[in-house]
C-alpha cells in the first residue's frame, strides 16, 4: 500500500478498541478525525 501524501483522504481500517470492539474509519467518513497511535503504550517495556 502506498503511503498517502499529507491531504489526501485515509484509506479505511478497522481496528480492535480496549472495549472488545471495533473501530472503523469508514463510519466517520466525512468528519473531522486525529488518529494517534501509541506504540507499546500500557505495555511492560
Amino acid at each position: 500500500m502506498p503511503v498517502p501524501a499529507v491531504g489526501d483522504p485515509a484509506p479505511s481500517f478497522t481496528l480492535p478498541t480496549h472495549l472488545d470492539t471495533t473501530f472503523d474509519l469508514a463510519e466517520l467518513r466525512g468528519t473531522n478525525v486525529i488518529v494517534a497511535f501509541f506504540p507499546l503504550a500500557f505495555t511492560p517495556v
